[in-house]
């Protein structure tokens, strides 16, 4: 058999070794087209349905991005000198946040009172000089008792207050506007702090999301990378126990990484909190394929054979399977391109270009690095022994492990038909995090900050003044009132009503809706006329007054909850009033979209993955029967998986709905190792009982040691604040470690059962001895 490469590789290594070098340099150059985004946008794409309403009504309305800053005393109450001293400071000095559109707290609320035959509109404290007793009890009525404010932006107790900034980002450098948002207000609402120590600040809002998703990202890229890189080294100069042969993987990890990230760069794909993360798991996979062919090198090595002529044999001998197992793992992978959200189809086609580099790198560069390094055969150890061992208890007792087997999978389906998808955009974030612990706090407050929004269309311009439609919006903010779910209703008919009470010498028994079109176009104008700039009604009404935005602000739901009650308020507002249309959106709505969306794409890409997975094995092995049998190994992990999910969680986010998967291309190395060795033995003419013996002996160690490092690349993620990322990884590190299980119980069981036939001897020069 002529390798011309392998054999050059071997005779002269440096040459080998410069011209890959050259071309991952190639490749790494990319890196620097490479930035980083953080932002919620990028979890959607341009089609999703849930984006496109939520954009329209972006550009109806005014912008809803937002940081929301919670105001809390000591002493928990809001109505003292001291607090709304400082909640004025902090509204008056929040419009210089970079890109403020509007600022609305206690303080600035436009209060209307009639005096006389006028109107007059002013803030409920313009001068903290006019702090007394009694303006602060008037301040408190009205704050308590205005349904636009209680339980919006203070709480019923009056022990919390809120201030909302709305900011409309240019959108060109988004991570550098949220960025600049964000720390301006920090840095203003810790100089309050120094200020006034009795009164402490929470920062919440979708600008404050956005900076939340950033700083895990690079949290995980700044210390889960070079954590786990560390690791790997240790484990491998552990295992191999070789310390210049740990050298050799880590030079190919570091030319994968580098050259995955390049590639990544010149494709124009941006980092983000899910492609942080590919370092870690190229780093991880790219090590199977370097431990295989380097413990078979010392394996012959140790069975006599020269360097040169064990690096060949462990070459010729590893070729099939190391490409396979890439192979299938790639595939794993690129099924997330069937995932709704963009930023996973990245994540996902990143590490299957990670990982084929890694498995070229492997044949082409790993055989000149072990000739130049003085590698030693290390020895066989205890584990070995074990190995053994392991292949008697199982050839012994292949029946009872079937059997529980069987009884542990129909277990495990039952437990995974009992999970359920549940995205919640407040709970990707870990409760260490300061943006979670401000959300927890607001909705202990509050009741919630889930908002939804529903776009309601009057059918013509000036509409929203024809009582009709009018009447309709109140009936519905009542309804929604009556919802157990949903803690604060923010409609234009309590601005109605409110003005044409104080048009009637604030006489309680008008605080009703006007009676006439005309009547409430002229309560509008005058109320809009006398609005301070920046306080208007942009946020409630649209440009040519057609149509309103009616909002709620929930208790943080689930996805079905969240879903449901989307589906319940249009039913019953299109039941009511199918004269009007109405759309809902919200930041919050359209995660919970996304994780069903995903969920069911993620399904109807399984069975392909399955399919195309079980094809590379039945042409590798050329055996329909050990093709055939491979699939029962590689399905049962992620059913026992999940499963076992079920008692821990029960609840599957969006980074779990991509890992059955993700993770069935990787179960399927173990298998093709074992099978290849097993299939090997049989070819050599070895029954069965002889050739699950030798595939232990000679592959088991190595197995052992690739999951190990598997499972430990993948439980790093557990230190990740960021929830998508921390249970993707106790998942996926959960299936691989009993997918090992299987694969050294099931798998021999199974061939031990099924296979029985005798082979004939292959050619010695087609099938060569060795592992």
């Amino acid at each position: 058999m002529n390798h011309p490469w392998l054999d050059n590789s071997v005779k002269r290594p440096w040459l080998a070794v410069f011209l890959v070098l050259l071309v991952t340099v190639l490749f790494s150059w990319g890196a620097k087209n490479l930035y980083f985004r953080g932002d919620f946008r990028i979890f959607f794409s341009a089609d999703n349905p849930q984006m496109q309403a939520f954009e329209r009504m972006q550009a109806q309305f005014n912008k809803s991005d937002n940081m929301l800053v919670a105001v809390l005393p000591a002493e928990g109450d809001v109505f003292t000198p001291e607090v709304l001293t400082v909640v004025k400071k902090l509204t008056d000095a929040a419009w210089q946040t970079p890109y403020s559109l509007r600022v609305d707290s206690i303080t600035n609320f436009q209060h209307t009172e009639a005096q006389e035959d006028d109107l007059l509109v002013e803030d409920l404290l313009l001068d903290v000089a006019d702090i007394s007793a009694e303006k602060i009890s008037k301040i408190k009525e009205v704050v308590l008792n205005e349904p636009a404010l209680l339980k919006r932006l203070v709480s019923a107790d009056g022990g919390m207050t809120a201030v909302n900034i709305t900011v409309q980002l240019p959108e060109k450098d988004q991570n550098k506007e949220v960025a600049d948002v964000y720390s301006s207000v920090a840095a203003l609402t810790e100089q309050l702090a120094k200020e006034h120590p009795t009164v402490s600040f929470k920062l919440a809002g979708v600008i404050a999301l956005n900076n939340a998703f950033t700083a895990e990202a690079q949290h995980d890229a700044s210390a889960l990378v070079p954590l786990m890189f560390v690791t790997i080294i240790v484990l491998l100069a552990l295992m191999l126990r070789s310390a210049l042969a740990a050298l050799a993987v880590v030079i190919i990890i570091i030319l994968t990484i580098s050259s995955t990230l390049g590639l990544a760069g010149w494709a124009g794909i941006f980092l983000s909190t899910a492609t942080v993360n590919v370092p870690t798991l190229v780093m991880t996979l790219a090590v199977a394929d370097s431990v295989h062919l380097i413990a078979s090198c010392q394996f012959l090595m140790r069975q006599g054979q020269s360097k040169p002529d064990a690096i060949r044999q462990a070459m010729l001998i590893n070729t099939m399977p190391v490409f396979i197992t890439s192979a299938t793992t790639a595939v794993g992978f690129l099924t997330l391109n069937f995932s709704e959200v963009p930023i996973l189809r990245d994540f996902g086609n990143m590490v299957a270009v990670g990982v084929m580099l890694a498995w070229l790198l492997t044949i082409l560069l790993l055989p000149a690095l072990l000739a130049l390094l003085p590698i030693s055969a290390g020895h066989d150890s205890k584990a070995f022994g074990g190995m053994d061992r392991l292949a008697e208890f199982v050839i012994r007792r292949p029946g009872p492990i079937l059997i529980g087997t069987v009884l542990l999978t129909l277990a495990g389906g039952y437990l995974t038909l009992q999970n359920r998808v549940n995205d919640e955009a407040v709970k990707y974030f870990s409760t260490q995090t300061e943006y979670r612990q401000a959300v927890d706090l607001l909705e202990e407050k509050l009741g919630g900050v889930s908002l939804m929004d529903f776009a309601i269309e009057s059918g013509g311009e000036s509409g929203v003044n024809d009582p009709a439609f009018i009447a309709a919006i109140d009936a519905f903010g009542d309804y929604l009132q009556t919802l157990p779910e949903v803690t604060h209703v923010s409609r234009i008919s309590d601005t109605y009503k409110r003005l044409n009470k104080s048009m009637h010498g604030d006489d309680p028994a008008f605080y009703r809706l006007p009676e006439s079109q005309e009547l409430a176009a002229q309560y509008l104008l005058m109320y809009e006329m006398s609005l301070p700039f920046g306080l208007d009604l942009s946020n409630q009404l649209d440009m040519d007054k057609s149509a309103t935005k009616v909002g709620i602000t929930m208790q943080n739901l689930g996805s079905k909850e969240m879903t449901a009650i989307e589906d319940k308020t249009i039913a019953w507002f299109r039941q009511q009033y199918p004269q009007y249309s109405i759309e809902a959106s919200s930041t919050a709505l359209m995660f919970a979209h996304i994780g069903e969306r995903n969920m069911a794409s993620m399904m109807q890409s399984l069975p392909l993955a399955a399919v195309l997975i079980s094809a590379l094995l039945v042409l590798s092995l050329r055996s329909w029967k050990l093709g055939t049998i491979s699939l029962l190994p590689n399905m049962i992990p992620a059913l026992l998986g999940f499963g076992v999910w079920q008692l821990l969680s029960g609840e599957i986010n969006l980074g779990l709905s991509v890992v059955a998967s993700m993770s069935l291309g990787i179960i399927v190395d173990d298998t093709v190792h074992f099978l290849a060795k097993y299939q090997h033995a049989r070819q050599d003419g070895r029954n069965a009982e002889d050739a699950v013996r030798y595939a232990f002996h000679s592959v088991g160690w190595a197995l052992v040691v690739t999951t190990v490092v598997l499972v430990i690349g993948f439980s790093v993620l557990l230190l990740s604040d960021f929830r998508l990322n921390s249970d993707m990884g106790l998942l996926t590190g959960i299936i691989l470690l009993i997918a090992l299980i299987v694969d050294f119980l099931f798998l021999p069981a199974v061939l031990l059962k099924l296979d029985r036939k005798a082979y004939s001897p292959a050619p010695a020069a087609t099938h060569p001895n060795g592992v």
